[in-house]
């Protein structure tokens, strides 16, 4: 019976394997930082012997003549991790490591606009390479706060429960909460039509490939298209992919911005890329914290959210709408917590009001524009909040209402619930090819809280 090598021999079998690997790689080229492939756990790739920072590019070669891009993410000691960009077959153990790139950076330019790409930057429409000049980033280089223009300026995005009741401002960084099947997608594709831009751009993170078709073909449409981008990264990608797809939309948003356009930027799911982070950073080996996602997760969704916001050096900005999935309907979700932390205010889809035919199902109690006062005039915030006190009123006395234990005349604020409730539901209720701009939105406001008809 043979007895199988300790880690001790398994280290000197390594050490001797890298040490004529450098000799062979001295004779080429004296600086050579290349690696060895040592080990592969799940997703993650470990390599030794080669020189690469947190962030870069390596090539690994594959026992079929392949070569598979992988990006460093982490290391110890004289390990380093990477985590591949594609297909993983074919790697073996002993492979190359190349080194390749030390930056991440991406093309921009015009040359994008009408098309779909995926989380390289790579076209998927089939219409040929892309042609843009400039480069900058992936990661993007943060904004001094203190120098960003302010929000001032209403934004119509052609829904008339946001635009009259939770007002978003031009720059402002907005979520959409939502569980399953009660309107996501159908509220993010009216305000993708609707909502006045110089350019959309949309990124499809971690969601059915499915969806992808029926955005671009059905929301965005041949008109919609023309002055968008879509960057799609389906839940089939590796983690990091869909990681690198958000990073992407919100460059190309980045870019527009800085040439002084007005930027909608529409970002599908936040949810889906915290997700791609805490598999990438449970794969290296960093301990969970808050109901499994690691410390990383919540530094991340800062670091992406704050790259959109109005510019610090003209008139162009990215008003950012960000969908967050509340699985089960839990809006104490770690993912949505964080959310609401970091962003400018929070629209919440509400199932009850979805099962009951109000479409699309804005729960007014439960959201919040926070930028909605430094846009809009007081007259105007005073009917927003009138309106919101009705819905909360007829909200918390519903069961003794569709009772009837409750009595008219016992209280004045009930009774003027009971009697602006069907306007309340009218006013909130709009079909997903009507559009509403913002002047006919307050109108219609003011006209709620008026004498019923």
């Amino acid at each position: 019976m043979i007895a199988s090598p300790g880690r001790e021999g398994r280290q000197a079998r390594w050490a001797g394997r890298l040490a004529a690997h450098r000799s062979r790689c001295a004779e080429i080229e004296p600086l050579q930082v290349e690696g060895l492939l040592s080990r592969m756990v799940g997703l993650t790739l470990e390599a030794v012997g080669c020189e690469a920072a947190v962030g870069a590019r390596c090539s690994v070669a594959a026992a079929d003549g392949r070569e598979v891009e992988a990006e460093v993410v982490g290391f110890a000691g004289e390990r380093i991790f990477l985590m591949p960009t594609g297909d993983m077959r074919g790697l073996m153990p002993g492979a190359r490591v190349v080194p390749v790139q030390s930056v991440s950076a991406v093309s921009v330019g015009d040359g994008l606009l009408g098309r779909v790409l995926d989380g390289a930057g790579r076209p998927l429409d089939g219409l040929g390479a892309v042609d843009c000049d400039d480069v900058r980033p992936l990661m993007g280089v943060p904004l001094n706060p203190l120098k960003r223009n302010a929000i001032r300026d209403p934004l119509d995005v052609g829904v008339r429960s946001i635009n009259g009741l939770l007002t978003v401002g031009r720059g402002q960084r907005i979520g959409l909460f939502a569980g399953s099947g009660v309107g996501k997608s159908v509220l993010l594709g009216m305000m993708t039509r609707y909502t006045e831009a110089d350019v959309t751009v949309v990124g499809l993170i971690g969601e059915r490939g499915r969806e992808v078709q029926e955005f671009v073909n059905d929301t965005l449409g041949p008109d919609g298209l023309r002055r968008a981008v879509v960057v799609a990264t389906p839940a089939d990608v590796p983690p990091l992919m869909r990681l690198h797809g958000a990073w992407l939309a919100t460059a190309i948003a980045e870019h527009f911005r800085d040439e002084g356009r007005k930027v909608l930027l529409l970002l599908d799911s936040l949810t889906r890329f915290a997700q791609a982070q805490r598999e990438i950073a449970l794969a290296i080996g960093e301990p969970p914290a808050t109901k499994g996602y690691p410390p990383s997760v919540f530094a991340r969704l800062p670091q992406l959210v704050e790259r959109a916001g109005n510019s610090d050096r003209g008139p162009g900005s990215i008003t950012a709408i960000y969908t967050v999935l509340a699985e089960g309907d839990d809006q104490n979700d770690p993912i949505a917590d964080a959310a609401r932390a970091i962003l400018d205010g929070h629209i919440v889809l509400s199932r009850p009001l979805a099962e009951a035919g109000v479409y699309p199902a804005v729960d007014i109690e439960s959201s919040i524009s926070r930028a909605m006062h430094q846009v809009i005039p007081r007259e105007h915030q005073d009917l927003a909040l009138r309106v919101r006190q009705l819905y909360a009123v007829y909200r918390q006395h519903r069961d003794l209402i569709s009772v009837g234990a409750y009595k008219r005349g016992s209280d004045p604020r009930v009774d003027a619930a009971i009697e602006a409730w069907p306007r309340i539901v009218d006013f909130l209720s709009q079909d997903m090819y009507d559009r509403v701009s913002f002047g006919d939105s307050a109108r219609a406001l003011a006209a709620l809280l008026g004498p019923s008809p």
